[in-house]
């Protein structure tokens, strides 16, 4: 379920960029949030797996037009000098909210049922669409409208820039994801707490990724980013190791999840704020390539931690952490000429 939802937000985030780069960020954003309303609305009211799974999927389409629409917009409106800390702060405060819906669902789905989380998402999906139709900036005018994808992608991935930067968020990806996409279960199946429990936990972790995101904006402003990047990645991957691969106490063991979390959240927001510094009038779509290595390292990280749990157990999810962090970190420092500063 989540890898067809992370592939189908991965081809719509991948798609969207040159429409919004094209057509105007307004039309995007009003589109999309008009599909996640109906898919998330949708869901609600499943009668069977087939039907749930094909809304999944609907969702994943939907939700990928969003990030690199907004991104766009503020990168738009923002000068190069602060567009990093933008960006930064938007993609933080993306985490913020999950930081309160995640351990809010849990809560939800154990006292009413999963089917009125649902529920819930589509009534402020529905706000959050009347307040776009109402408050989305407009359009200029002067943007031409051309739908040229396959000349902006060209463009985009002639670039070195792009070269080393989408293959260091993939591989760091699959670390992130196969960190917090089985925090939960490893939580209930280790120390035998309950879905309920598990909020607060859900909760401390949300704000490591709310803090390393926004200090990713800080990060790609740095001259020395790819050192830094390279940095926290190894040591976010440590930290994944040690929560996976060791018994620690319960409160411990959440600690260090949090601190990895953290971690290996700062390269994504750098790369892609550092990402609009060379996609001149394309920001959207290089912002949508920076999104497509994030899905890929999703549905890699969750496929494979999912196989290694299958044969082995949760010690080699923490092994798979380790090895691909140190993987992103080696990319990164022996390419860092590539990850420089851009123009803007």
């Amino acid at each position: 379920m989540t890898t067809a939802t992370f592939a189908a937000w991965g081809l719509s985030v991948v798609s969207v960029g040159p429409l919004s780069d094209s057509f105007g960020r307004r039309p995007v954003a009003l589109a999309g949030l008009v599909l996640l309303f109906i898919a998330v609305t949708g869901s609600a009211f499943a009668p069977n797996i087939e039907v749930f799974l094909a809304l999944r999927v609907l969702t994943g389409l939907g939700g990928g037009t969003l990030p690199p629409n907004a991104i766009g917009a503020i990168s738009d409106v923002i000068s190069p000098a602060r567009r990093a800390q933008a960006v930064g702060a938007l993609l933080g405060i993306s985490l913020l909210s999950t930081a309160i819906s995640v351990p809010l669902v849990a809560l939800l789905a154990e006292w009413v049922g999963w089917r009125f989380t649902f529920v819930v998402a589509s009534i402020l999906l529905g706000t959050g669409f009347l307040t776009n139709w109402l408050w989305f900036p407009r359009d200029s005018g002067e943007r031409v409208r051309d739908l040229v994808i396959f000349s902006r992608y060209w463009t985009l991935l002639s670039m070195p820039y792009f070269h080393v930067a989408l293959t260091v968020n993939v591989s760091h990806r699959i670390a992130y994801w196969s960190l917090v996409s089985f925090f939960a279960a490893f939580l209930i199946y280790t120390y035998d707490v309950s879905v309920g429990f598990v909020a607060l936990p859900l909760a401390i972790i949300a704000i490591g990724q709310v803090g390393g995101s926004y200090a990713g904006g800080f990060v790609a402003g740095r001259s020395y980013r790819a050192l830094l990047i390279a940095g926290m990645v190894m040591a976010g991957g440590v930290c994944g190791l040690l929560f996976y691969a060791v018994t620690l106490n319960l409160w411990v063991a959440v600690a260090v999840a949090t601190v990895s979390s953290g971690l290996l959240s700062v390269p994504f927001p750098a790369l892609v704020a550092a990402s609009t510094e060379y996609s001149g009038e394309s920001k959207a779509t290089g912002v949508g390539l920076m999104g497509l290595s994030n899905q890929s390292g999703g549905m890699l990280g969750g496929a494979i931690a999912g196989a290694l749990l299958a044969s082995i157990g949760y010690e080699a999810i923490g092994y798979l952490c380790l090895g691909v962090a140190i993987v992103s970190a080696l990319i990164a420092a022996v390419f860092s000429k590539q990850l420089r500063r851009g123009s803007g």
